[in-house]
Protein backbone atom coordinates (compact mmCIF):
# COMPACT_ATOMS: atom_id res chain seq x y z
CA UNK A 1 0.00 0.00 0.00
CA UNK A 2 0.99 3.29 -1.22
CA UNK A 3 -0.03 6.55 0.70
CA UNK A 4 -0.01 9.93 -1.69
CA UNK A 5 -0.40 13.35 -1.01
CA UNK A 6 -1.60 16.06 -2.95
CA UNK A 7 -1.08 19.54 -2.22
CA UNK A 8 -2.12 23.14 -3.35
CA UNK A 9 -4.07 25.98 -3.46
CA UNK A 10 -7.35 26.39 -4.37
CA UNK A 11 -7.31 25.94 -8.11
CA UNK A 12 -3.91 24.99 -8.82
CA UNK A 13 -5.04 21.80 -10.21
CA UNK A 14 -5.01 19.28 -7.48
CA UNK A 15 -8.27 17.52 -9.00
CA UNK A 16 -6.77 17.59 -12.86
CA UNK A 17 -3.52 16.02 -11.54
CA UNK A 18 -5.05 13.06 -9.27
CA UNK A 19 -7.34 12.24 -11.72
CA UNK A 20 -4.35 11.89 -14.32
CA UNK A 21 -3.09 9.95 -11.96
CA UNK A 22 -5.16 7.64 -11.22
CA UNK A 23 -6.50 7.08 -14.68
CA UNK A 24 -2.67 6.03 -15.66
CA UNK A 25 -2.44 3.78 -12.32
CA UNK A 26 -3.36 0.21 -13.05
CA UNK A 27 -3.73 -0.79 -9.48
CA UNK A 28 -6.37 -0.13 -7.34
CA UNK A 29 -6.90 3.59 -6.08
CA UNK A 30 -9.01 5.24 -3.64
CA UNK A 31 -9.03 9.03 -2.86
CA UNK A 32 -9.99 10.25 0.25
CA UNK A 33 -10.47 14.41 -0.20
CA UNK A 34 -10.02 16.69 2.75
CA UNK A 35 -12.72 18.26 2.11
CA UNK A 36 -15.11 15.63 3.29
CA UNK A 37 -13.83 16.07 6.52
CA UNK A 38 -14.76 19.77 7.33
CA UNK A 39 -15.65 20.36 11.15
CA UNK A 40 -19.63 20.22 11.18
CA UNK A 41 -20.96 23.63 11.65
CA UNK A 42 -24.62 22.59 11.22
CA UNK A 43 -25.14 24.25 14.80
CA UNK A 44 -24.76 27.40 13.51
CA UNK A 45 -27.08 29.31 12.00
CA UNK A 46 -26.37 29.60 8.21
CA UNK A 47 -25.39 33.21 8.45
CA UNK A 48 -22.61 32.13 10.80
CA UNK A 49 -21.99 29.13 8.77
CA UNK A 50 -21.25 31.00 5.59
CA UNK A 51 -18.27 33.12 7.69
CA UNK A 52 -16.42 29.78 8.31
CA UNK A 53 -13.01 30.00 7.36
CA UNK A 54 -12.72 26.70 5.42
CA UNK A 55 -9.25 27.77 4.36
CA UNK A 56 -8.06 27.86 7.82
CA UNK A 57 -6.54 24.00 9.05
CA UNK A 58 -8.43 24.68 12.27
CA UNK A 59 -11.75 24.23 9.82
CA UNK A 60 -10.47 20.37 9.34
CA UNK A 61 -11.47 17.18 11.45
CA UNK A 62 -7.75 16.30 11.18
CA UNK A 63 -8.53 13.58 14.06
CA UNK A 64 -11.02 11.96 12.03
CA UNK A 65 -8.76 12.02 9.14
CA UNK A 66 -5.64 10.71 10.43
CA UNK A 67 -7.93 7.50 12.30
CA UNK A 68 -9.94 6.75 9.21
CA UNK A 69 -5.95 6.53 7.29
CA UNK A 70 -4.65 4.61 9.76
CA UNK A 71 -7.82 2.27 9.66
CA UNK A 72 -7.07 2.27 5.66
CA UNK A 73 -3.41 1.31 6.07
CA UNK A 74 -4.36 -1.47 8.71
CA UNK A 75 -7.01 -2.95 5.68
CA UNK A 76 -10.11 -1.59 7.29
CA UNK A 77 -13.05 0.33 5.77
CA UNK A 78 -14.11 3.35 6.59
CA UNK A 79 -17.62 5.32 6.63
CA UNK A 80 -15.98 8.90 5.09
CA UNK A 81 -18.01 11.56 5.77
CA UNK A 82 -20.48 13.55 3.75
CA UNK A 83 -20.38 17.57 3.16
CA UNK A 84 -21.83 19.64 1.69
CA UNK A 85 -21.00 22.72 0.34
CA UNK A 86 -24.30 24.08 -0.37
CA UNK A 87 -25.69 23.56 3.62
CA UNK A 88 -21.77 24.45 4.75
CA UNK A 89 -22.74 21.23 7.36
CA UNK A 90 -21.74 17.70 7.71
CA UNK A 91 -24.40 14.84 7.32
CA UNK A 92 -25.69 13.12 9.99
CA UNK A 93 -27.05 9.96 8.16
CA UNK A 94 -25.01 9.61 5.16
CA UNK A 95 -22.01 8.64 4.69
CA UNK A 96 -19.50 6.82 2.01
CA UNK A 97 -17.61 3.40 2.57
CA UNK A 98 -14.08 3.03 1.12
CA UNK A 99 -12.45 0.08 1.19
CA UNK A 100 -8.54 -0.10 1.39
CA UNK A 101 -6.88 -0.40 -1.96
CA UNK A 102 -2.78 -0.71 -3.15
CA UNK A 103 -2.56 3.59 -3.38
CA UNK A 104 -4.75 5.71 -1.05
CA UNK A 105 -4.51 9.39 -2.31
CA UNK A 106 -5.27 12.43 0.02
CA UNK A 107 -5.86 15.61 -1.72
CA UNK A 108 -6.61 18.97 -0.43
CA UNK A 109 -5.36 22.55 0.48
CA UNK A 110 -4.61 21.53 3.89
CA UNK A 111 -2.97 18.07 4.26
CA UNK A 112 0.85 19.41 4.81
CA UNK A 113 -0.21 21.77 7.64
CA UNK A 114 -0.73 18.34 9.65
CA UNK A 115 2.61 16.90 10.85
CA UNK A 116 0.69 13.33 11.93
CA UNK A 117 -0.96 13.21 8.45
CA UNK A 118 2.52 13.83 6.21
CA UNK A 119 3.76 11.04 8.44
CA UNK A 120 1.77 8.73 7.35
CA UNK A 121 2.53 9.70 3.56
CA UNK A 122 5.01 7.73 1.58
CA UNK A 123 5.18 10.63 -1.23
CA UNK A 124 4.18 14.33 -1.07
CA UNK A 125 2.99 16.51 -4.04
CA UNK A 126 2.39 20.15 -3.94
CA UNK A 127 0.34 21.21 -7.52
CA UNK A 128 1.71 24.66 -8.32
CA UNK A 129 -0.22 27.50 -10.50
CA UNK A 130 -0.05 31.00 -11.30
CA UNK A 131 -2.16 33.33 -8.74
CA UNK A 132 -4.47 34.73 -11.66
CA UNK A 133 -5.13 31.30 -12.81
CA UNK A 134 -5.82 29.63 -9.44
CA UNK A 135 -8.28 32.64 -9.22
CA UNK A 136 -10.38 32.05 -12.43
CA UNK A 137 -10.63 28.66 -11.53
CA UNK A 138 -11.87 29.29 -8.17
CA UNK A 139 -14.43 31.70 -9.29
CA UNK A 140 -16.06 28.83 -12.22
CA UNK A 141 -16.28 26.39 -9.79
CA UNK A 142 -18.28 28.49 -6.97
CA UNK A 143 -19.93 30.00 -9.00
CA UNK A 144 -20.70 26.82 -11.19
CA UNK A 145 -20.84 24.30 -8.85
CA UNK A 146 -21.65 25.71 -5.42
CA UNK A 147 -23.43 28.35 -6.54
CA UNK A 148 -21.93 31.81 -5.29
CA UNK A 149 -21.93 34.77 -6.63
CA UNK A 150 -19.50 37.12 -8.47
CA UNK A 151 -19.29 39.73 -5.79
CA UNK A 152 -19.07 36.69 -3.19
CA UNK A 153 -16.15 34.93 -4.94
CA UNK A 154 -14.05 37.65 -4.92
CA UNK A 155 -14.84 38.80 -1.36
CA UNK A 156 -13.68 35.45 -0.11
CA UNK A 157 -10.62 35.62 -2.09
CA UNK A 158 -9.75 38.63 -0.89
CA UNK A 159 -10.82 37.83 2.93
CA UNK A 160 -9.46 34.13 3.26
CA UNK A 161 -8.68 32.46 0.51
CA UNK A 162 -5.39 34.39 -0.25
CA UNK A 163 -4.28 35.33 3.20
CA UNK A 164 -4.63 31.50 3.68
CA UNK A 165 -2.24 30.88 1.18
CA UNK A 166 0.23 32.94 1.94
CA UNK A 167 0.32 32.03 5.68
CA UNK A 168 -0.63 28.28 5.55
CA UNK A 169 -0.19 26.53 1.89
CA UNK A 170 2.30 28.06 0.19
CA UNK A 171 4.55 27.55 3.36
CA UNK A 172 3.90 23.83 3.54
CA UNK A 173 4.86 23.09 0.13
CA UNK A 174 8.33 23.11 1.99
CA UNK A 175 7.21 19.72 2.64
CA UNK A 176 6.44 18.25 -0.53
CA UNK A 177 8.75 15.64 -2.32
CA UNK A 178 7.66 16.89 -5.29
CA UNK A 179 6.22 20.23 -7.31
CA UNK A 180 4.39 20.08 -10.06
CA UNK A 181 4.53 23.59 -11.73
CA UNK A 182 1.79 24.72 -14.41
CA UNK A 183 -0.73 22.89 -12.41
CA UNK A 184 -2.88 20.26 -13.74
CA UNK A 185 -1.41 21.02 -17.34
CA UNK A 186 1.69 19.31 -16.61
CA UNK A 187 1.83 16.09 -18.63
CA UNK A 188 5.50 15.06 -18.46
CA UNK A 189 5.20 15.75 -14.91
CA UNK A 190 2.09 13.70 -14.15
CA UNK A 191 3.35 10.96 -16.23
CA UNK A 192 6.91 11.02 -14.13
CA UNK A 193 5.22 10.77 -11.14
CA UNK A 194 2.72 7.77 -12.32
CA UNK A 195 5.78 5.42 -13.52
CA UNK A 196 7.77 6.43 -9.96
CA UNK A 197 4.04 5.65 -8.38
CA UNK A 198 4.14 1.94 -9.86
CA UNK A 199 7.61 1.30 -9.33
CA UNK A 200 7.45 2.02 -6.04
CA UNK A 201 4.07 -0.28 -5.45
CA UNK A 202 6.05 -2.99 -7.81
CA UNK A 203 9.06 -3.00 -5.30
CA UNK A 204 7.11 -2.90 -2.29
CA UNK A 205 5.22 -6.33 -3.68
CA UNK A 206 9.06 -7.50 -4.35
CA UNK A 207 10.02 -7.17 -0.51
CA UNK A 208 6.64 -9.43 0.56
Amino acid sequence: MLVIGIAGGSGSGKTTVVQAITSQLREKVVVIPQDSYYKDSSYLPMEERQKVNFDHPDSIDFKLLNEHLRSLKNGKSIRQPVYSYLTCSRSRTETVIVKPADVIIIEGILIFTCAELRNQMDIKIFVDADDDDRLMRVMARDILERGKTVETVIERYTKTVKPMYLQFIEPSKRYADIIIPQGGHNKVAIDIISATIEKALHQNSSWK
